[in-house]
């Protein structure tokens, strides 16, 4: 057979399975988690993944009719995993701009606020001016990582980034850093809400900036549109039967993100 109409023997094969391929059932979705961030995502004592992402993952899987394989993560941000197929999707992510251009997203499954945290006798606000020459606590690849290193590492403030938010509110409570900039809902139940953070607080007003994103949505690849869709088309059922509010109720968002 000349080699050009092998070509195209085996472009149309090629073409055909995809299409085969396109029309099968999804059977499951695997979300990608960083599991250190309660209440929104940890393990149990039982080392059982809970919290509300992963009560909303699974809803969302049970609405679709499909199982549900959770991928535990070091940091959120593994775009190149992602990329790589090592799992379809990440779950609860900010949208940002910045991550927009590497990753498509769905629509968003609830609001979140950026607050600065430091010792209440502290007197820094989230400014440039006010925090020259202080040490801020970030987590590795975070967007307020992201957000910290362009607008604040520029004007003198110190960035200090961690892998792990223990490590984090470790170094806080030691005074080896200054103050965080953390999502308000976590640094909550990481430390204000503890004994040990009597003497710490939100300073300030809440930080927004195109880097930081205002919510968290569910990151998928660029061009992996039919997942999007269908999660999006489940996260709209669960809102009209009334799951979705049954689920977010408990954690007290609204509650949480917009104490002072």
């Amino acid at each position: 057979m000349p080699l050009i109409h092998l070509c195209a023997v085996l472009a149309l094969l090629l073409s055909a399975t995809a299409v085969v391929a396109a029309d099968q059932p999804r059977r499951e979705i695997r979300f990608a988690v960083a599991a250190h961030f309660p209440p929104f995502q940890s393990r149990n004592p039982q080392g059982q993944l809970v919290g509300l992402n992963i009560e909303l993952g699974n809803a969302l899987c049970e609405q679709l009719s499909v199982r549900c394989i959770w991928v535990d993560q070091v940091v959120m941000e593994n775009f190149q995993a992602l990329e790589a197929r090592q799992f379809d999707a990440i779950m609860g992510i900010a949208p940002t701009c910045r991550r927009r251009q590497r990753v498509n997203f769905t629509d968003d499954l609830y609001p979140i606020t950026t607050r600065l945290v430091a010792r209440k006798t502290s007197g820094l606000t989230p400014t440039r001016r006010s925090l020259k020459g202080k040490r801020v606590g970030v987590l590795v690849r975070s967007n307020r990582e992201a957000f910290a290193l362009a607008q604040w590492a520029p004007s003198g403030v110190i960035i200090r980034s961690f892998w792990l938010n223990d490590q984090l509110v470790q170094s806080l409570l030691a005074g080896e850093i200054d103050a965080t900039l953390q999502g308000a809902v976590e640094v909550r139940e990481a430390l204000l809400d503890k004994e040990a953070g009597m003497d710490f607080d939100f300073v300030g007003p809440p930080v927004s900036s195109d880097l930081l994103g205002n919510s968290v949505a569910i990151a998928v690849r660029k061009l992996d549109t039919a997942l999007r869709n269908e999660l999006n088309y489940a996260l709209e059922q669960l809102m009209h039967n009334g799951e979705y509010q049954r689920i977010l109720k408990p954690y007290r968002l609204d509650l949480l993100s917009s104490s002072p």
